[in-house]
């Protein structure tokens, strides 16, 4: 039998209405606020679930005092015999919760890596396209709970550090104002706005990754190490994601820094071969991306760090799109094959 979680204290719907409202204020207010007064408008998604309808709710609340107008948007991916009925009650919800404009997104979910990742990429996409300007932010209702999903999914998958940091509060065009809220503030919040969320049956699907972390892997979590897992792995992405800030500053510099004067799109190996590994990496990376290098593998990567802290006269390393790193000259250079 799958332990349940410790019961959550109830919460009284105006309180977290109140803690909804504050959590979209600080972004409206805080980083976003110079781009939102050039804009004058902004974007919330919503499937019609609590979370997303109770973002809406206090969206739309919040933007009348900056005078934002806010539009709605809804995906509906067609997996489901009743999508279209429920993607037209969240516009009606949109509508009737004070929206400027709604709008229904009808997607097409296809693809490699299966279901989940195929509707995600469909609904990203179709969210950026509806924006009506291009630098209009859309809004997402993740909550800690979706946090919590998150970092545990890159502990498992060995994603590496940006996978473990979770889903970032800011990051243009999508911005999340409710990591620091929970499933159970989003549903209370919305018997305060009067709404009734849908409850998508894809949710609670075992055959859904992210249903049986929510539903088996972290209420066990919960009970073994009694309570408080969800808000420490919370805690966990946040203190990552400041690491990971300064290191991708320092990487930044390191990189100017790498460039040779005389063939600028060309390193010193010698200067990169005094980095610290973390940082080498971020450096070579971001150069490869820079030169047109995709799909670039941890494989590749490694292989070309190696033409700088392990020089030991090999040749050069293949890369995807057919372009060669190789070291000469005390440099790294990619070059096409001849």
């Amino acid at each position: 039998m799958t332990a349940l979680p410790p019961a959550e204290p109830a919460i009284e719907p105006g309180v977290a209405l109140d803690e909804v409202r504050a959590a979209v204020r600080r972004l409206l207010t805080g980083p976003a606020a110079e781009t939102l007064d050039r804009v004058g408008s902004i974007a919330v998604a919503c499937s019609g679930g609590a979370d997303s309808l109770a973002l809406a709710g206090g969206l739309v609340q919040a933007a009348r005092r900056p005078g934002l107008a806010v539009h709605g948007l809804v995906v509906d991916h067609g997996l489901q015999p009743d999508s279209a009925a429920v993607a037209a009650t969240a516009a009606d919800q949109l509508d009737a919760l004070g929206c400027a404009r709604v709008r229904v997104l009808g997607v097409t979910v296809a693809g490699d890596g299966g279901l989940e990742a195929a509707a995600r990429r469909a609904r990203y996409d179709a969210l950026s396209t509806a924006r009506e300007h291009p630098e209009q932010l859309v809004l997402l209702g993740h909550t800690r709970d979706d946090q919590a999903e998150t970092v545990l999914l890159g502990l498992g998958r060995g994603s590496g550090p940006r996978s473990i940091a979770g889903m970032r509060p800011l990051d243009p065009p999508w911005a999340r104002p409710l990591l620091e809220c929970t499933r159970a503030t989003t549903e209370a919040a919305c018997v305060a706005l009067g709404v009734t969320p849908w409850r998508d049956p894809h949710n609670s699907a075992r055959r859904f990754t992210r249903a049986r972390l929510r539903h088996e892997v972290l209420p066990l979590l919960e009970d073994v190490l009694q309570g408080g897992v969800a808000s420490a792995l919370a805690r966990t992405a946040e203190q990552l994601r400041a690491d990971l800030s300064a290191l991708d500053e320092w990487s930044d510099r390191a990189l100017a820094a790498a460039r040779d004067e005389s063939h600028p799109d060309e390193l010193r190996a010698g200067y990169l071969a005094d980095l610290p590994a973390a940082i080498r990496s971020r450096v070579l990376r971001s150069w490869l991306r820079a030169m047109g290098v995709r799909d670039l593998s941890s494989r590749h990567l490694q292989a070309v760090d190696e033409l700088a802290s392990r020089w030991r006269g090999q040749g050069g390393v293949w890369l995807p799109g057919g372009l060669v790193a190789a070291r000469a000259h005390g440099r790294l250079a990619l070059q096409a094959p001849d």
